[in-house]
């Protein structure tokens, strides 16, 4: 029995504890095979990948991969001007969180192709690359794009914009969730910002690696890291120890122990360090730079002691890392933000103490603005419209539709809401574009729409009642296309109008009355060429105004009428049939009926004759007396 009882107080302690112990949850890892039909796994680290989904358009092809460090993927989609400007990925139920989004580009395996296609790259709205000339043709070359970004709407939306230099051509897609205070580098940060890599060098290593061939922390968003064995040639050389390196899994960046192996470390003729690489210039760049002190000659503090410089200024002064890191063999990262203005980042290492200066790792971000987004209602009243009326593929209209700025939506035109930090739509222009189909409802939720023009399409149906509802709209020209029915009462209250073509449709019934008042305020209104519009100046005159209910009993009425009409031609044609019948009987017995009319005058004369011939003999006879 105490046996039992002490068991169960384990039991009921395990599960008390576990309660208070947070459970460990791997990082959100979604990664896809652009072209590619099935899942598949690559080596050499069973790396896992996702078949092709979450496309806009495109087409899947062979892939030819434009550097070594290119996952080994052998398909691609590539997004012809045909399919329209912009194409977008868009991956849905993705958790809130921050996140490393990496796209690498690939080349179509045909040599019809151009093999080098330019174009911009936008995440989540936010242009944060544009390809140029020559990307391709360096094998060492980066051939992907990454940014660090924060997702909280549960998708991710990557968009690939054509600028007529070739078809956009994607290889895989990668969305790594990292550590929510990943790369924190100061008040500005996460609040609208964007980090785009730039460099990531791991100094004195001789090949390239990513996270996971470091066996790195998950939550570091497999980082690739590219080598450098010299920064100048006879001024540097590599340095790397065996040794065990303290404080580099922390977090929240978790950057992987073997980064802090190898350093590059100044030689004995020239003691500082310099690095130097492009940039775009009017940029701010976060720069981190990793340390340990793996020099065997160095043991303790003050040994060796250095400032940093980038493009002339002094950002950090007297660097002693054994002090800051607490011991050798201990990793310390330092970061800063500097503004650039021309085209090149050079950062140099002067020595205050000792005669070398030493590093091991270099990371460059470019801090992007992110675009503030299209609000989310006028975005799906687009989309509707895009189905609705069958949009020509040439038209794209994917992604969002007025952002990044550089790309928005054809026959769109937006405006930014400070107050609100939103994106409105005010103005569509889409006349004459060979649009068919109808005007969903939904487009009253346009609700900061101030032009309107679909004219000179093929569009059908109705006018939607729910346009009564855009208060801000000025002008509106349906012109030339299908419409049919009569003109919703509700457009008379917008009273915002100015310009109002309805013109060249096959519309019917009363010009509304609010519509008809307005002629003499300066608005231009066109109703012309509706055979069935009628009720205003230029339009045939309407016929008596009738209320609903007297439009009803005006049809009961006539109903009623008919019937009895009906009634009355039913009864008449039961009594002709009937009377026709009649005279068919007759005269099929017409020769009995002779005979007898001819016995009868017989038997008449005769009677006739007898008395003629008695009255004779009394007359002759004398009377004849009775008794």
């Amino acid at each position: 029995m105490k046996m039992l009882t002490s068991l169960s107080l384990l039991i009921f302690l395990i599960v008390f504890i576990a309660a208070f112990i947070p459970s460990y949850q791997a990082p959100y890892a979604l990664r896809i095979s652009c072209g590619a039909r099935k899942d598949l796994h690559t080596p050499p680290t069973n790396t896992f990948w996702y078949r092709d989904f979450g496309y806009t358009g495109g087409y899947f092809t062979n892939a030819t991969r434009p550097s070594f460090i290119t996952p080994p993927l052998t398909t691609l989609r590539y997004f012809p001007l045909s399919e329209g400007p912009e194409n977008c990925y868009h991956i849905e139920r993705v958790p809130h969180g921050h996140y490393s989004i990496r796209i690498f580009f690939g080349l179509v395996q045909d040599p019809t192709f151009d093999n080098e296609p330019l174009f911009d790259v936008s995440i989540e709205g936010t242009l944060v690359y544009s390809l140029s000339s020559g990307w391709s043709n360096h094998d060492d070359e980066q051939a992907f794009v990454e940014a660090l970004v924060f997702l909280d709407d549960g998708t991710a939306t990557m968009c690939f914009h054509s600028t007529g230099h070739g078809d956009p051509a994607i290889l895989s897609i990668e969305v790594l969730q990292v550590g929510n205070n990943a790369y924190n580098f100061g008040p500005t940060w996460g609040k609208g910002t964007i980090l785009r890599t730039h460099k990531r060098l791991s100094c004195g290593a001789k090949s390239p690696k990513f996270d996971v061939d470091y066996s790195g922390n998950h939550w570091g968003g497999d980082r690739f890291w590219n080598s450098i064995t010299s920064f100048t040639p006879s001024s540097d050389r590599p340095l790397n120890t065996k040794s065990s390196i303290k404080l580099s899994k922390n977090v929240p960046n978790y950057y992987p122990e073997a980064l802090y192996q190898t350093a590059l470390i100044s030689s004995d003729n020239l003691p500082d360090l310099t690095y130097t690489s492009d940039v775009d210039p009017n940029r701010n760049y976060s720069i981190w730079l990793h340390f340990a002190e793996i020099d065997p000659s160095v043991t303790g503090e003050g040994q060796r002691v250095f400032d940093i410089l980038i493009n002339g200024d002094t950002v950090f002064q007297e660097i002693d890392i054994v002090k800051l890191s607490g011991d050798v063999n201990s990793a310390l990262v330092l970061n800063t933000t500097v503004a650039v203005s021309g085209r090149s980042l050079t950062i140099t290492l002067q020595p205050v103490k000792g005669t070398h200066t030493i590093i091991s790792a270099i990371e460059i971000f470019e801090i992007v603005r992110a675009e503030a987004k299209t609000l989310i209602d006028e975005v799906r009243a687009l989309q509707k419209l895009k189905s609705a009326l069958g949009l020509p593929l040439r038209f794209g209209w994917n992604g969002d539709p007025c952002v990044p700025q550089q790309h928005p939506w054809s026959g769109v035109d937006c405006q930014f809401d400070s107050a609100k930090t939103k994106w409105y739509i005010d103005g569509l222009g889409l006349d004459n574009q060979g649009l068919r189909g109808s005007l969903p409802d939904d487009i009253s939720k346009l609700t900061h729409l101030q032009n309107m023009n679909l004219s000179e399409n093929s569009i059908q149906g109705h006018i939607p009642g729910s346009l009564g509802k855009i208060a801000s709209l000025e002008v509106l020209d349906l012109s030339y296309n299908f419409f049919n029915g009569s003109i919703p009462e509700s457009l008379g209250g917008l009273t915002s109008v100015r310009i109002l073509n309805l013109n060249g449709n096959s519309l019917s019934g009363r010009v509304p009355a609010a519509l008809g008042g307005r002629l003499l305020h300066r608005a231009s209104f066109n109703f012309t060429d509706n055979k069935g519009l009628c009720g205003i100046p230029g339009l045939p005159t309407c016929g008596p105004h009738l209320t609903a209910g007297a439009k009803i009993g005006i049809a009961l009425g006539a109903c009623a009428g008919l019937l009895m009409i009906a009634t009355c031609l039913t009864c008449w044609w039961k009594r002709r049939q009937n009377i026709l019948r009649a005279q068919h009987i007759a005269a099929r017995g017409a020769p009995y009926a002779k005979a007898r009319t001819h016995f009868s005058r017989d038997v008449q004369l005769t009677r006739h004759n007898n008395g003629h011939e008695n009255s004779r003999t009394a007359a002759e006879n004398g009377p004849i007396l009775l008794s």
